[in-house]
């Protein structure tokens, strides 16, 4: 692996593990032997970043148990109920709950996923109050100032600059230029990671 990257390399090597499919960065945490345990996109391209800049394994982030669901315990979806990992589902039912407290403009969203993982981590899940008041402030922003697409969300951004600057390509042309990105950005992890 190469060692003491410098800022340049690191943005780099972000944006191009942003890149990968999740089944890549799993691949590649393996391929270094380190655990392929993580909860979404963002932990596994973090957990690679982390040992290309320290050489050290960052352990999986765990769920404290104050913010998980007691096993053979019903949580009944209301406005004053914890949403507590293992019993918060993004079903039908939930989403036709939090239509009823913020109207039929409520969609699940990988924001709100984000939020409600950030608050099981920190030992403080919200209320179902709690996560439409976030909800419907996010949705409200949105509206005024579009949110760009998460680093992570690689294909989204490059769709978008790709059809802002090309308004005339063919979906084709479109496919085979993110095929060719990926490639280098593939390339380039190869070289950092000696793989």
């Amino acid at each position: 692996m190469k060692k003491n990257l410098s800022k340049k390399e690191q943005i780099e090597l972000k944006e191009a593990l942003s890149h990968l499919h999740i089944e890549e960065l799993e691949q590649q945490l393996e391929s270094l032997n380190l655990s392929t345990k993580g909860f979404n996109k963002k932990e596994l391209i973090n957990r690679l970043m982390h040992f290309a800049c320290t050489g050290k394994e960052l352990s999986p982030l765990e769920i404290p148990i104050t913010s998980k669901a007691k096993p053979g315990m019903l949580y009944p979806i209301h406005s004053d109920t914890l949403m507590l990992h293992g019993a918060y589902k993004n079903d039908a039912k939930t989403r036709d709950f939090f239509k009823l407290l913020i109207g039929d403009h409520f969609h699940f969203t990988a924001h709100g996923i984000d939020w409600l993982r950030e608050r099981w981590l920190e030992e403080d899940p919200p209320t179902y109050a709690e996560f439409a008041e976030y909800w419907q402030d996010c949705y409200e922003q949105q509206i005024l100032n579009k949110r760009a697409p998460k680093q992570e969300w690689a294909y989204n951004r490059f769709l978008q600059n790709f059809m802002k600057n090309n308004p005339k390509k063919s979906r084709t042309e479109f496919l085979a230029a993110w095929k060719e990105q990926r490639k280098d950005y593939i390339e380039f992890i190869k070289t950092i990671f000696n793989t």
